[in-house]
């Protein structure tokens, strides 16, 4: 099988709907509460290896903000990232902190120390690993920031939860999916859940437009035709 062949099938957008839970119920459950102004929280750092789902979360937040006419910032943090100290819109999300480059770094300890002084804004801010181990990587000053909110891990889906997750998906569209192509799907290419669900969206169009239904032998033809 050529990987690339799974590769070019684009993901839907993130939101917090499609976000499959896991382990990670009560963080999705106080994102929600916060959003929906249940809870009164004005940070939120959320950690864990890549993969994880934490980039969805915050995109997913983002998406939620706008749909309820909140005014948001969205940062991709990377080495040309800054922060604006008069910027305090309803809710501020920072994704990969762990990428800011030194002065960055300086301009979110003082965005953190101004939303504290005005307590209105939300930041949520993600990172590679727990506060207490981006040290060697981050100013001490902005870490202890990081810890002064709710603080999560948020937990990679087992191939178990990916697995059924796909057959929940499959079943919502009306086509099932067998164990066996779930597994392959697992073994090859891009293992992110929104990757594995755009894939199988795309098999089910083959499937229905070769009117078979769908098999690893029939997988694997698709996989060769669109490689």
């Amino acid at each position: 099988m050529k990987q690339m062949a799974l590769d070019i099938v684009p993901s839907p957008p993130p939101t917090l709907e499609n976000f499959v839970v896991g382990r990670n119920a009560e963080v999705m459950q106080t994102l929600k509460g916060v959003l929906a102004g249940r809870e009164q929280e004005h940070f939120i750092y959320l950690w864990g290896m890549a993969g994880c789902g934490k980039s969805h979360l915050l995109q997913g937040a983002a998406a939620s903000c706008a749909g309820r006419g909140m005014s948001l910032e969205y940062f991709a943090c990377d080495t040309d990232t800054r922060f604006l100290a008069d910027s305090v819109p309803d809710c501020i999300l920072v994704d990969d902190v762990e990428r800011l480059p030194p002065a960055a770094q300086i301009d979110l300890f003082g965005l953190y120390n101004c939303i504290r002084d005005e307590g209105r804004t939300l930041l949520v801010v993600s990172g590679a690993a727990a506060p207490a181990q981006l040290r060697l990587v981050m100013r001490e000053d902005l870490v202890t920031r990081l810890g002064w909110g709710l603080v999560y891990q948020v937990h990679e889906l087992t191939d178990e939860e990916k697995a059924q997750a796909m057959k929940n998906h499959s079943a919502s569209r009306g086509f099932d999916v067998p164990q066996e192509v779930c597994d392959y799907l697992l073994r090859h290419g891009r293992r992110d859940l929104p990757a594995l669900v755009a894939t199988l969206d795309a098999l089910d169009r083959y499937s229905l437009a070769s009117r078979r239904r769908i098999t690893l032998p029939l997988l694997r033809e698709w996989l060769q035709a669109a490689s």
